[in-house]
């Protein structure tokens, strides 16, 4: 009998994503609870993606919150559209009523998302590179689905978005943020999923090459490097080595040397793979 995770797991995959047990456990859950879900894991490995899928999926909205240092109320929640609230006064001369009323309210992603008829999926991406005094301002959002503004009171959700929080490690995060979360490691693929990836996002890779690629990537992954290469980059290489009709990366070794701008993203790393070192790299996967 078909599970509803067995369908997600199917809508996902139409859409290029190829998501394993454990993640579409957590999905199915948080979507069924109306549980903010917080994703884990290395830079490179689609979490981000989850979220962009699960909109197609759901056939809504994606409103993202891009964190970063410093992030405040006023970029992420909402401001006061202070420059019309000025004219106003001059031309008008309004007064401090009228002045925080809804017309000079803007919207930021986290009030627009709990304003949306029908339920977004709300990404707040990276929420580790903002500070520890933001996830403060995400609490009551994540608790209540509320936000409350000081001149005009609380605003309640008008549907329950599908909240997806991503973090790559940078900082720990609270035990209150985390509580209020489901949660789900995002790993490197294994090498029949990445592949099953590769096949999915680039089928005119010949099945060789896709193997060889994969094999070479996962081997990547083991060396000392400073960035680890994703799947962005994987999938990146796989069509550079198309394009350029190498079907074999034994075949040209300088040519396939030459491409591995596409995965290979500081000049430490760079230079941590000479082609002798390339070489030795290939012989496993040839």
């Amino acid at each position: 009998m078909r599970t509803p995770q067995d369908k997600l797991r199917a809508d996902l995959a139409a859409t290029g994503y190829v998501a394993d047990d454990t993640l579409v456990m957590a999905l199915h859950l948080a979507q069924t609870l109306g549980r903010p879900l917080l994703l884990e894991g290395p830079a490179g490995v689609g979490k981000t993606e989850i979220a962009r899928a699960l909109s197609e999926v759901l056939t809504t909205r994606l409103i993202r919150l891009q964190c970063y240092e410093g992030l405040d109320a006023g970029h992420a929640i909402y401001e006061w559209n202070y420059q019309r609230q000025l004219l106003a006064i001059r031309a008008e001369g309004t007064g401090d009523e009228a002045l925080f009323s809804e017309k000079y309210l803007l919207q930021r992603p986290l009030l627009e998302a709990i304003r949306q008829e029908v339920p977004p999926v709300l990404l707040i991406d990276e929420i580790d590179r903002a500070d520890e005094e933001f996830e403060a301002y995400l609490l009551e959002i994540l608790s209540e689905f509320q936000i409350t503004i000081p001149e005009l009171g609380t605003i309640s959700a008008r549907s329950r978005p599908f909240v997806i929080l991503t973090a790559n490690g940078t900082r720990d995060l609270s035990d209150a943020l985390r509580r209020r979360c489901l949660y789900a490691y995002v790993d490197y693929p294994d090498r029949d999923t990445e592949l099953a990836i590769l096949s999915r996002r680039a089928p005119e890779i010949e099945a060789r090459l896709a193997r060889q690629v994969i094999a070479a990537v996962q081997a990547l992954r083991q060396e000392d490097l400073e960035k680890k290469p994703g799947i962005a980059e994987m999938l990146d290489w796989a069509a550079a080595l198309s394009g350029l009709g190498i079907n074999d990366l034994a075949a040209d070794p300088a040519q396939v040397q030459a491409t591995l701008v596409c995965l290979l993203k500081t000049a430490a790393d760079r230079d941590a793979l000479p082609p002798e070192a390339l070489a030795r790299l290939l012989g496993k996967v040839a």
